[in-house]
């Protein structure tokens, strides 16, 4: 199916104008590298002066090779370099935290003294945001684009703007990440880039939320599926917390320095209220969203309760947003606050529990598929790992579990558990669902490929949380043991070496998933590979496409 050309020309329309604003941020730029006495800021402003540059000379070229007079009913060409980038940086997010296990395993022999931007303190974040935003959130934008669009059945709104969304997350990524390596971090858990990158990210953010928001203003459903409830909340919410938390004053217009507005425990407050919600809004809340479309999809039956899909994202945003100050058990925030987070978090198990309940069943009548499909195998593993990680998280909300478990590797094992086992294979999932769509194969290269790498990554999922579970548990213990006369009784230098077999297991472990993540890109790159099928007779195009709110039906095509 194809758009008509006078539509085709109202997509262009913006094109012109987004070149010529990138042609005067580009000048910006190049004024701003010559002026600055910083020299962390002049190399950020080289790297935007060059991106800038490269943007508005290809908005130039394809305004005048045509490039944006695409016919096609759905917008896939920026979502095919969404999975690709997302797979990108999958293996190198998951390589630098290798990198960092190592270090930890073996610091005489991964640390360098004279290269201290290859050390933990620099690449740690790295590895955080690589995992959390680089690849996470490609793999957000990619699968709201594919979903709103088919669920919505309208071609992605503003013409050239999704491309900018792509692009300028792209440009984020990278200033974050050389950030990190230069020293420029204003030093908050998640939200370590400076100003002028938090400006930038929020300038893309908009985009975004235009976007997503202005397709499904013109979508041709009446009614809105519930996946892109679960991502409207997310990219909203996600909006809201990346202001409040990174208000800021820059020492200069021309400075990488800057001093957040917050200060003392409002400033811990606000900055939990914004850490937790990030994995809230944009680690479950979004991957809800994939959870939604892409399982059904993939068991070929319907969502086991509209009803509750509804009733778990009312409940799971209300509740979400309050939980952050259980992060400040035994600080100086007030008790009641403290208090109030801790009863939220235990809280939020019931619509957990509700959204892997629902996700679970949709596969009732389609069982049999895990016997055969190591792609819906993959997804169900990571509906497990979401409902024990949101099983964890409350109870170590609790004040007494907390005193324990706070500042151990405990808490890193949590966060693993939910990160890797949950948003990483479900991510993994929908990627190995979409390469063949946008591609039009007619399907995988192998899928004995993605029963290698499920097995892998499990087995070093588990490898991991488990000896996360005995690191953190002993450090606890250790730090609260104390000797009959009242004195401490391990130095803190000794739980650090009392850790040493669980930190090398870790490191088995994070090898484990990323060698699993290797065998992935080859297979997806070997189904690109594939000869093509014709338009109508690729799996997508012969899905079913009913009403997405009937009780027994599948997400919209």
């Amino acid at each position: 199916m194809t758009v008509a050309i006078g539509e085709t020309e109202k997509k262009m329309a913006g094109a012109p104008l987004l070149a010529g604003i990138l042609g005067v941020l580009a000048l910006l730029s190049m004024f701003a590298a010559a002026a600055t006495p910083d020299p962390l800021f002049r190399i950020h402003a080289y790297l935007l002066m060059a991106a800038f540059t490269l943007g508005a000379g290809g908005m130039v070229v394809g305004i005048s090779t045509g490039g944006f007079r695409e016919t096609d009913r759905y917008m896939d060409g920026v979502i095919r370099a969404g999975a690709v980038a997302s797979m990108f940086w999958a293996i190198v997010g998951l390589l630098v935290g290798c990198v960092i296990a190592a270090q930890l395993a073996f610091p005489d022999i991964f640390y360098f003294p004279d290269f201290g931007f290859l050390n933990f303190g620099r690449l740690r974040p790295l590895h955080t945001s690589g995992v959390i935003f680089a690849f996470g959130g490609n793999v957000l934008i990619c699968t709201s684009f594919w979903v709103v669009q088919r669920t919505c059945k309208a071609r992605l709104f503003g013409g050239v703007l999704p491309w900018f969304v792509f692009w300028g997350y792209q440009l984020f990524i990278v200033l974050a990440a050389t950030g990190y390596l230069l020293g420029i971090t204003q030093s908050k858990e998640y939200a370590e880039p400076e100003w002028y990158i938090d400006l930038w990210l929020t300038v893309v953010w908009v985009a975004y939320l235009v976007t997503f928001l202005g397709t499904i203003w013109k979508r041709q459903e009446n009614h809105i599926y519930v996946a892109n409830w679960f991502y409207l909340a997310f990219i909203i919410t996600i909006a809201i917390l990346h202001l409040v938390n990174n208000a800021a004053l820059p020492t200069g217009l021309l400075s990488t320095k800057s001093y957040v507005v917050w200060s003392g425990v409002q400033d811990a407050l606000i900055q939990w209220w914004y850490g937790h919600n990030a994995v809230g809004f944009f680690l479950t809340a979004g991957f809800l969203a994939i959870m939604y479309y892409f399982v059904p999809k993939r068991a070929e039956r319907p969502v086991y309760s509209y009803r509750l899909s509804i009733v778990h994202f009312w409940a799971l945003i209300f509740i979400y947003i309050w939980a952050g100050p259980h992060h400040l058990h035994y600080t100086a925030l007030p008790q009641w606050a403290q208090t109030l987070g801790m009863t939220f978090s235990v809280m939020l198990w019931m619509p957990s529990w509700g959204g892997m309940i629902n996700g679970l069943m949709t596969l009732q009548g389609a069982w049999d598929k895990l016997r055969t499909d190591p792609v819906i195998k993959m997804l169900v593993v990571s509906i497990a790992f979401y409902g024990m990680s949101t099983f964890e998280g409350p109870l170590m909300s609790v004040r007494a579990v907390n005193s324990l478990s706070h500042y151990t590797d405990w808490t890193i094992g949590h966060v693993h558990s939910g990160a890797l086992g949950w948003v990483g294979f479900v991510s993994f999932g929908a990627l190995y669902m979409l390469f063949p769509w946008l591609w039009r194969k007619q399907g995988l290269y192998s899928l004995k490929l993605v029963d290698w790498h499920l097995w892998i990554a499990s087995t070093g999922l588990v490898l991991y949380i488990a000896s996360m579970w005995v690191s953190g548990i002993m450090e606890g213990l250790m730090w609260r043991a104390y000797t009959p006369e009242g004195f401490l009784q391990y130095s803190f230098v000794e739980t650090v070496s009392a850790k040493h077999v669980s930190n090398v297991v870790r490191l088995l472990g994070g090898l484990l998933y990323l060698t699993g993540a290797g065998i992935m890109a080859f297979n997806l790159w070997k189904t690109v590979r594939m000869p093509s099928v014709a338009a109508g007779n690729s799996p997508v195009d012969a899905l079913p496409a009913p009403n997405p709110l009937a009780p027994a039906t599948l997400p919209a095509e």
